[in-house]
């Protein structure tokens, strides 16, 4: 959770930083825009496989492969 609010820290930064009109400026935010919210469905996607694996609905060794995958699609990993 901290990584994703960090991220939406940064990007309100740099919106603000990009609002003078600066083509790189608003290219940026609009990149990290894109990154934060595939940080945020990471997160989301990671809290779901954590309940399967608590209910019971997946076991360990395919809980640690879908972790896997998640983390390397991540950017902060």
């Amino acid at each position: 959770m901290r990584k994703a609010q960090g991220l939406l820290v940064l990007l309100l930064g740099i919106t603000l930083l990009g609002c003078s009109g600066q083509f790189w400026g608003g290219a940026g935010a609009g990149a990290l825009g894109a990154g934060a919210g595939y940080e945020i469905q990471a997160e989301r996607q990671m809290k779901l496989l954590d309940e399967e694996l608590k209910n019971g609905k997946i076991n360990q060794q395919e809980y640690n492969i879908r972790k896997d995958q998640i983390q390397r699609g991540s950017l902060l990993k």
